[in-house]
C-alpha cells in the first residue's frame, strides 16, 4: 500500500529528482510525468506531420497514405532500451521505479489500398488495378510506382512524368511518333496493332518490403531481401489514373484527435513543473 510521497534522489546523483512514491511500491519521480509526457508530446508531433504528408498529397497520382504505429516500451536509465515482449517472457523485467511505460513509434506503415481510377483520355495514361507495381530504371537501380503518368521523350522513349525509362520486357522501350498506342488489361502494348511487349508488372509478397522514396516511388528497404514476383492479378486500365487512397475527413479528424493529444500531453508537462517547483520551495524554505 502506498504510504504517502517524499523528496528522493539517487546515491549516484547530486540533484534532486522530485516527488516520488514510496521507493519499496515501485512509484514514480514527477521527472518520469514529465518525461512520460514529454515522449508522448513528441510521438503526436511525428502524427501530426504524419498527417499533413498525407493531406498534402491528396491529389497526387497513385500516392499511398502512410500511417504510424506505436507500441510500449520500457526504458530503464542506465540500461537503455529494453524488448518488453522478450523482457516480460524471461520474467526479468521488475517493477522497479526506474523503469517508464513510454510510447515509441514502431514503424511507419504503408497503406497501400486501392486508389480511385480516374479518366483521363490520354493513351498513355495507365492505372493499375490490384496489387503491382510497374517498374522504372533510375541512375540507383530499379524502382516501383503507381504513378502511371507516361509521356514520350522526343525521341520516342516512353518514360515517367520525371523521365525515368520505364520498363518493357525487362527493359526502356522506344514508340515511333504519333503511333496509335493500345494498352490491353494485361500490360501488353501494341503500336499500330503490332504488338511490343509488356510492361514489368511486379508485386512483392509482403509490400511493406518497400520504403518510399521522393517522386512516388519505391524501393526495397536496406537490408531487406524480397523476391519479385509477377503481378498475375493486376489489371491494367488505359486513359486512367490511379488517385490518392486518402481520406480528407479521415486525415482531418486523425489531426483533431492527435492536436488533442498534444495539448493534454502539454497540460502534463506544465502540472509536473508546477509540483516540482511547489517541492522545492518548501524544501528550501527555513522552518
Amino acid at each position: 500500500m502506498l504510504k504517502g510521497s517524499e523528496l528522493v534522489k539517487r546515491p549516484d546523483q547530486k540533484k534532486w529528482l522530485g516527488i516520488c512514491l514510496n521507493p519499496n511500491s515501485g512509484g514514480f519521480t514527477m521527472q518520469t510525468s514529465m518525461y512520460n509526457a514529454l515522449f508522448g508530446a513528441l510521438t503526436q508531433e511525428h502524427r501530426l506531420a504524419n498527417t499533413a504528408n498525407n493531406l498534402a498529397n491528396v491529389n497526387t497520382t497513385g500516392y499511398k497514405r502512410e500511417t504510424m504505429a506505436f507500441r510500449d516500451v520500457f526504458i530503464r536509465f542506465g540500461h537503455g532500451m529494453l524488448d518488453p515482449i522478450s523482457a516480460i517472457n524471461e520474467k526479468s523485467l521488475l517493477p522497479v521505479p526506474d523503469d517508464l511505460a513510454q510510447n515509441r513509434i514502431a514503424l511507419t506503415h504503408i497503406d497501400f489500398a486501392q486508389g480511385s481510377a480516374k479518366e483521363t483520355g490520354n493513351p498513355l495514361d495507365v492505372a493499375l488495378q490490384g496489387e503491382g507495381f510497374f517498374k522504372v530504371r533510375t541512375l540507383e537501380g530499379d524502382f516501383y510506382t503507381r504513378n502511371g503518368n507516361f509521356r514520350l521523350t522526343p525521341g520516342g522513349e516512353l518514360v515517367t512524368g520525371q523521365g525515368f525509362p520505364v520498363l518493357v520486357d525487362g527493359g526502356p522501350v522506344n514508340l515511333e511518333p504519333n503511333t496509335r498506342i493500345v494498352i490491353g488489361p494485361d500490360g501488353a502494348i501494341q503500336a499500330n496493332g503490332e504488338p511490343v511487349g509488356n510492361f514489368d508488372l511486379v508485386t512483392f509478397e509482403n509490400p511493406q518490403v518497400l520504403e518510399k522514396l521522393g517522386q512516388n516511388m519505391f524501393r526495397l528497404r536496406p537490408g531487406v531481401q524480397a523476391a519479385e514476383l509477377p503481378a498475375d492479378n493486376a489489371t491494367v486500365l488505359q486513359g486512367y489514373l490511379e488517385g490518392a487512397n486518402v481520406e480528407v475527413v479521415r486525415e482531418m479528424v486523425n489531426m483533431i484527435e492527435a492536436q488533442r493529444s498534444f495539448e493534454a500531453y502539454q497540460k502534463v508537462m506544465h502540472t509536473a513543473q508546477e509540483a516540482d517547483q511547489k517541492v522545492i520551495r518548501e524544501v528550501a524554505s527555513p522552518r
